[in-house]
């Protein structure tokens, strides 16, 4: 369960902005309905569809031999080919259906960081998974011909048997794959890579660690459902405030409190800057920059610049419901020099924490400076899904209030095209 409560309007000055007439969000609804309806991007279907399901539980059975023995899963892959898997784990690697399974990322040319990642790494208890749309992305390309030469992957049908490809059908990868024997999971060609963990790219490893990925798509499926019920509305009025209100407030800031959405900060990074900042169908230079920060950690980093520094930041908190998590309790000791930090002696944590970030968020709104809060129930499957869906429907909302395509990346392109110029 997810709960959502919108604070924007405790700013006198943008009370009015908070909440759009009903003709505004009518309009929103409705390019959104149509965009969906023309299929311009295919991951509005993944969460009623079992294509990822049933490719993986084919794959799972096809193999089940060989992944009784597996330790390490290796995923290799960039971008959005690996930091939706990444916002998932580290989401749910709590839950005791976690398989005993090394998960480890291969998704940075940088040469220490590949020989820290593969130290000690045999081939014979690993699966090489790997995960692009093309193949052609040179970071991939690249790290899956290292790992190919440094484990001779290639050799007999037997070493093959510990690769596997999540690509697109009939991409590069995809010929690659069929001609060398190698498994093979296809996702549609208008998934885009920051838009698809709840495709092949992320049912597959997830099952393979143990996690209910039924209940991940049901949870997502549940809360899209609702939205075009006209059920969540609350997510129009983000939509439409962020996007109106681009000019005054172009920095948006996710304040998550809990140290298990450090990469789910990062995905959300990728997602609302990569899909908005675009040109128009004006050619005016449009977007918002995200930015991820950790409670309680990033209170005595950025907490100071949000409530001084300039009024042209949104905040979205997300929390843990902390009923759940009593223990543990910071012992009732009293220090000599210490007393000061006394009056927290005999509290949970978890109590700690949330009283830190309602501290946090309240400093804030009396600096009126615009906030949101989400509150999950409990991290599991199904709040994972949701939390997926929400961040990718209210980037679609506020892309076609812009006037943009949110599925593409031509500035990456660039600067593809500039590297093999270089080469």
């Amino acid at each position: 369960m997810l709960t959502f409560n919108q604070f924007f309007d405790k700013n006198a000055e943008i009370r009015h902005l908070a909440h759009p007439s009903k003709k505004a969000m009518d309009n929103v609804f409705e390019m959104i309905t149509k965009e969906r309806e023309a299929k311009k991007s295919g991951y509005y279907e993944l969460p009623f569809e079992q294509k990822a399901i049933k490719d993986a539980q084919n794959y799972i059975q096809k193999n089940q031999n060989l992944l009784e023995t597996i330790k390490n899963l290796v995923i290799i892959g960039i971008g959005g080919s690996s930091l939706g898997l990444k916002a998932i784990e580290g989401i749910l690697c709590h839950l005791p259906s976690r398989k005993d399974i090394g998960l480890i990322f291969l998704e940075h040319t940088d040469p220490i960081e590949i020989q820290k990642s593969l130290f000690g790494l045999k081939m014979e208890d690993s699966l090489f998974c790997i995960i692009s749309k093309s193949g052609t992305t040179i970071e991939t390309s690249s790290l899956m011909k290292y790992v190919i030469k440094r484990y001779n992957l290639l050799k007999s049908a037997q070493s093959k048997a510990h690769l596997v490809c999540i690509t697109d059908e009939d991409s590069p990868l995809h010929f690659l794959a069929k001609e060398h024997k190698i498994a093979v999971l296809t996702i549609a060609k208008n998934i885009g890579g920051r838009f698809s963990v709840l495709s092949s790219v992320g049912i597959l490893p997830l099952m393979l660690l143990g996690y209910d990925v039924q209940k991940f798509l049901q949870g997502a499926a549940e809360f899209e459902k609702r939205f075009f019920e006209r059920k969540e509305e609350h997510l129009l009025k983000k939509a439409i405030f962020l996007a109106k209100n681009r000019d005054r407030f172009p920095i948006n800031i996710l304040f998550s409190y809990s140290s298990a959405f450090r990469d789910f900060n990062a995905w959300y990074v990728q997602l609302w800057g990569e899909s908005l900042g675009k040109l128009d169908i004006y050619g005016k230079k449009v977007g918002l920059t995200p930015i991820g920060l950790i409670g309680s950690i990033d209170q005595h980093s950025f907490l100071q610049l949000i409530t001084q520094g300039l009024m042209d930041k949104t905040v979205t908190f997300i929390s843990l419901n902390r009923a759940k998590y009593s223990e543990p309790k910071i012992p009732d000791m009293k220090l000599k020099y210490l007393e000061s930090t006394d009056f927290v002696n005999g509290t949970s944590f978890a109590k700690l924490l949330n009283l830190q970030q309602i501290a946090t968020m309240e400093t804030i709104q009396t600096e009126g400076i615009p906030t949101d809060h989400i509150e999950i129930d409990e991290l599991c499957e199904a709040s994972a899904g949701r939390l997926i869906i929400y961040f990718e429907l209210l980037t679609s909302c506020v892309g076609t209030i812009f006037n943009i395509n949110s599925y593409d990346q031509p500035g990456v392109e660039f600067g593809k095209i500039r590297l093999r110029e270089m080469f």
